[in-house]
């Protein structure tokens, strides 16, 4: 992965979409730091509510499954992993 600077407000407003299926999943909600080894871990993601008062589970995305974070996009491998 290219070494880039982003700002988080920067990150939180790209489109992830997974290179398998090219689905667009959504946009990042919140990240997972590591603040031992001050690494981010994971990003989530909001589900899509099913109802009208149910609450649908976030979907987190490890830091390795992301492959490039362009200019308003970031591409993550999915690989059967992130099945709606």
């Amino acid at each position: 992965m290219e070494t880039s600077m982003f700002a988080i407000s920067s990150l939180r407003s790209m489109e992830i979409i997974d290179i398998n299926t090219g689905a667009k999943l959504g946009y990042i909600k919140d990240l997972k730091v590591n603040c031992e080894d001050y690494k981010i871990e994971a990003i989530t993601i909001p589900t899509q509510k099913t109802g009208w008062f149910s609450k649908g589970e976030d979907l987190e995305i490890p830091w390795d499954r992301i492959k490039k974070i362009g200019i308003d996009v970031i591409l993550v491998d999915g690989d059967e992993t992130f099945e709606k």
